[in-house]
């Protein structure tokens, strides 16, 4: 398979075949697919990296199954819990971000679905972050109704986050507590609503290339807008603690099937590419990605933001909107 010929179809905005990506696969030359990956990224997004960020807005205590959880309650991982924070703690935390070099800020929480008043608290706080900065304002809080869905975007909340983690043919391996399609819908609905949708995965759950692939072309087929890629820390106490850590070139030819099959896309990494990538995290970009988040994680610590954002400018990479407070 050419690669050539590869980057010059998704030029001409042809879909690529799932054969077509299996074949690059399986040319074993991670360093061609790196280059074509990151010709398309060029090709549609130019030099223009976004940088995102979460707070850990409700912790632990989740009644889902995940395998790769520290917050569920099937486990026994030591994560603190907490219910939803004060609003106060949320504006400030947003605030921050958008201070130090976060385009984007979302709030997520643990659980399958937010009550109404949590949800009110949600809102309230969106609404004076945003009255008060032009940060990007996203929201990852389990499954979504049409309702729920009016009152974010009211509040200022452009991005709905809901990850589909794994493919449709690996899912039982990971959850067991609710239906695939429950995702599917969450992710229909917040389009349906208007939101823009960032839904992707994490790589290494004990998946195959095959059904990352799959996962990719479900996304394409979605229409979601961004994909976060992340890949599997394994958490003392949880089912796949034992897993190890993808290694560095499998985990950046990851990135690239994400990006050829979803060409136009923003693709952001996020977590776990402090532990499969170490010194290779720069690559992150090559391999076809043009974001990254910074800052912490959910349970997990990332590295300091100032050098990420020293990554981005030593590799000439240009922060898009790197909003600060409204004076």
């Amino acid at each position: 398979m050419d690669i050539n010929n590869i980057t010059k179809k998704i030029f001409q905005n042809k879909k690529l075949a799932t054969t077509e990506i299996n074949s690059l696969i399986e040319l074993g030359d991670p360093i061609s697919l790196f280059y074509a990956a990151s010709k398309v990224r060029e090709h549609f997004k130019g030099n223009k990296i976004f940088t995102c960020s979460i707070i850990n807005a409700k912790s632990g205590l989740c009644s889902e199954d995940c395998a790769f959880c520290a917050q569920s309650r099937f486990h026994n991982t030591g994560v603190k819990v907490y219910p939803l924070l004060p609003k106060e703690e949320l504006i400030q935390r947003g605030l921050f971000m958008a201070e130090n070099g976060a385009t984007h800020f979302s709030f997520v929480t643990s659980g399958k679905m937010l009550s109404n008043r949590e949800l009110d608290k949600i809102c309230e706080a969106a609404y004076i972050i945003k009255d008060k900065t032009n940060i990007n304002l996203c929201a990852s809080l389990g499954l979504l109704t049409k309702d729920k869905a009016q009152c974010l975007i009211q509040a200022g909340i452009s991005r709905y986050h809901h990850n589909l983690e794994t493919s449709k043919s690996f899912f039982k391996n990971i959850c067991t507590t609710h239906e695939y399609e429950e995702d599917i819908e969450t992710i229909k609905v917040a389009k349906d609503a208007g939101l823009l949708v960032c839904s992707g995965g994490i790589m290494g759950l004990g998946e195959d290339f095959g059904q990352r692939i799959e996962l990719a072309s479900l996304l394409r087929d979605l229409d979601v807008d961004s994909i976060p890629i992340n890949f599997l820390n394994p958490i003392k106490g949880t089912r796949l603690e034992d897993r190890p850590f993808l290694p560095p070139m499998e985990a950046l030819s990851c990135i690239s099937i994400f990006r050829l099959l979803n060409p136009d896309k923003d693709i952001t990494i996020c977590g776990g590419r402090e532990v499969c990538l170490s010194d290779l995290q720069s690559w992150i970009f090559m391999a076809g990605a043009n974001g990254v988040m910074i800052g912490n994680y959910l349970t997990t610590l990332g590295r300091d933001i100032e050098s990420d954002l020293k990554m981005i400018r030593d590799l000439g990479l240009e922060i898009i909107d790197n909003f600060k407070t409204k004076k």
